[in-house]
């Protein structure tokens, strides 16, 4: 009879207890982008304005005495399109030139005065008076804001967000004079610029759409609904192909905005006009015929103009870092998109424009800044 030995018994596996593994939920999207966004703003806390300087670069500082054409064909030939302003006679910084500046001068000339008498004066005008310009038009002035290189990023952004000019000066003191020196200028671009480049991960984790964060101005009427009225992408401020370019002027100086886009008669964007383009005008020797149309000045456009950046609205914060690393990005042109087409809208109209002082104002929150008005105090005394 065969029996069993030790050897060839069977041997018995014992089976091991299963253990239930928990339940793994994806991630929450808001969570993510939050954290992405608090990663962030303590880099901005970690790293000075010092750190975000390039690693060459120049800086052009103009004299308060000299005449505003001889500092407009300064600003043009070194291709920048402000600069710091130097008091002289009392050796301390006196605020930025830009662009508006020049703007609010062509308008207050093109009411008060005719083009001979106008470009008599305009040739002897100094930068010094430059702000009463500003009050005879009764625009707001720039405030004197100013910061140390040292100081964080974030501080700066704070200012930043204050500033008509989207310019931060960065000044210093001289060890031995005492006297303010003027070491760079921290731009909004380049502040975003400098988030893109080292942030690359936290940026990848800004999944919100641009309409759900709510940066950007946008049309108040509908997708759907028809666009009709005195001004129908209301509150934005638009021009046509065949609007003259001074009402598009008299829109920079109201609004202390920077660009208006144009369209067609159904909304769509076709292009947009730019404070520069005026510039362009009045260094070609044309600012005494502001009354021509859009459609005419665009031909005097410089032919390096980089093009109409868009958006939609349900694009998310991250792509639009991506396109700030990849592109010199100064505004984004929102436009109707498929989610608005399913709505009744139609696609490549006008839905809103996004600066990068409003992708700025979200980046450093709700924070209590202190008043301009006590800044500016400081800075005469």
């Amino acid at each position: 009879m065969a029996t069993l030995s030790p050897a060839t018994s069977p041997k018995v596996v014992k089976r091991k207890g299963s253990v239930r593994r928990p339940r793994q939920y994806p991630p929450d999207p808001l969570e993510v982008h939050n954290a992405g966004l608090n990663s962030i703003r303590n880099f901005l806390k970690c790293h000075s304005c010092y750190d975000a300087f390039p690693v060459s670069f120049r800086l052009i500082v103009l004299d308060t005495k000299l005449n505003v054409m001889k500092a407009l064909q300064c600003l043009l030939l070194n291709g920048v399109v402000s600069a710091p302003l130097w008091n002289s006679s009392i050796s301390k910084f006196a605020g930025m030139l830009t662009v508006l500046d020049i703007i609010h001068l062509i308008q207050y000339y093109y009411h008060t005065a005719s083009y001979d008498v106008a470009a008599a004066d305009v040739e002897h005008f100094r930068l010094e008076s430059l702000r009463e310009i500003e009050k005879e038009l009764g625009v707001a002035q720039p405030p004197l804001l100013r910061e140390h290189p040292m100081s964080s990023l974030y501080d700066a952004g704070k200012l930043l967000i204050q500033t008509h000019a989207r310019r931060l000066p960065l000044l210093d003191n001289d060890s031995e004079t005492g006297h303010e020196v003027i070491v760079s200028v921290l731009t909004q671009y380049r502040l975003l610029k400098f988030i893109s480049i080292n942030c690359t991960k936290d940026i990848q984790q800004l999944n919100q759409s641009l309409r759900k964060l709510k940066i950007g101005t946008y049309v108040a009427s509908p997708p759907g609904e028809p666009k009709e009225g005195p001004n129908p992408y209301y509150p934005l401020a638009t021009a046509s192909l065949d609007t003259a370019v001074f009402d598009v002027v008299h829109m920079f100086s109201e609004r202390s905005i920077s660009a208006v886009p144009i369209i067609d008669e159904e909304g769509i964007v076709v292009n947009l006009y730019e404070t520069v383009d005026v510039i362009t005008l009045v260094r070609l020797g044309a600012y005494q015929s502001l009354d021509i149309k859009i459609r005419d000045a665009l031909t005097q456009r410089s032919p390096d103009f980089p093009g109409v950046v868009v958006c939609t609205a349900s694009d998310s914060l991250g792509t639009l870092f991506q396109l700030v690393k990849k592109r010199r990005v100064h505004r984004l042109v929102v436009v109707e998109g498929e989610e608005e087409e399913r709505q009744g809208g139609k696609k490549g109209r006008l839905l809103g424009m996004i600066t990068l002082s409003d992708v700025l104002r979200y980046l450093i929150g709700n924070v209590d800044i202190p008043e301009v008005q006590e800044v500016e105090e400081e800075s005469k005394s």
